[in-house]
């Protein structure tokens, strides 16, 4: 069985738990998630299973959309709300709408990040984590990360809250966007609340929660919910190909560079509808393609 499940991840479960529970109900070991979520985050993890786990690498390094929601006038150890207050500033005057939106769109485009003390980044061979919760300090490495849109979200304001949504590179920490609008904004701040909304092509209305998925696998029809694997590459360019060189991609061959121009580095490889490979041109011998990935019929 091959494809890719399209979960809505509840709150209070880790990415983890989701993959460990998706293989008993499928009954495979070849299952794997495609892009960590905190476990009081809900929202889009794409589950692949059996080949779909070829492209797991692929489909995480897509864009994501979140809506956010951000608390002026205190900053946790954690950056979100389940941390320690390590500031606290009482709000007098609560930005209008134009100054939230100015700052909001000063992200746009490559920005610079800080991962936060509590995250999986590793440095010198440990978490980031494990050296906050022994109470030590380290330098964290700045990472470069892309926000392709970011919107306010008009509402009646409750309490010092801002809500906006955000289309977002592979990578990016939304808590330590959080803090950083709230730092342009002239006060402390923490995420108090995310949702992943989309993750590359799929999206919230794709998804299945873990009772429909349950109750697909005792009917016997968990096969229905998975979508094909190419949903998971739509942002890879397409090189279609014949009969017979169908048969040499499926044995791993190198080809010739196609005249085609690709403007995705990887591209797939396809025969009609049918997927064969990702393939990418050769580091050493440009006039080359050669496979990073092949699916076996």
């Amino acid at each position: 069985m091959d494809g890719i499940l399209p979960l809505w991840k509840p709150k209070g479960w880790t990415s983890h738990d989701c993959v460990m529970k998706i293989r008993r109900l499928y009954k495979t070991k070849k299952v794997g998630h495609t892009g960590t979520l905190d476990p009081e985050v809900e929202g889009v993890l794409p589950i692949c299973i059996g080949q779909a786990t070829k492209i797991v690498q692929f489909l995480t390094e897509t864009s994501k959309v979140y809506i956010a929601e951000l608390t002026l006038g205190n900053s946790t150890e954690t950056e979100d709300a389940h941390g320690a207050v390590i500031e606290e500033v009482k709000v007098d005057h609560f930005p209008s709408q134009q100054e939230i939106e100015n700052v909001l769109k000063s992200f746009m485009g490559e920005i610079t990040q800080v991962p936060p003390m509590y995250s999986a980044v590793k440095v010198a061979g440990k978490k980031l984590y494990e050296y906050a919760r022994a109470n030590q300090t380290v330098e964290r490495p700045s990472r470069t990360v892309v926000i392709h849109d970011i919107n306010f979200v008009s509402k009646k304001q409750e309490g010092n809250k801002i809500k906006f949504n955000v289309t977002c590179s592979k990578g990016t920490y939304i808590r330590t966007l959080c803090v950083d609008i709230g730092r342009k904004l002239g006060y402390p701040a923490h995420m108090s609340h995310l949702v992943r909304e989309e993750t590359g092509a799929i999206s919230r209305e794709h998804t299945f929660d873990f009772d429909t998925i349950e109750a697909a696998c005792v009917n016997g029809n968990e096969r229905e919910l998975l979508l094909p694997v190419t949903e998971g590459l739509t942002h890879l360019d397409t090189l279609q190909v014949d009969e017979i060189t169908e048969q040499k991609v499926l044995n791993g061959q190198k080809l010739s560079r196609p005249e085609q121009i690709m403007e995705t580095k990887p591209f797939k490889v396809m025969h009609g509808d049918k997927l064969l490979a990702i393939y990418q041109i050769h580091p050493e011998k440009k006039s080359e393609i050669k496979p990073i990935r092949v699916f076996s019929e």
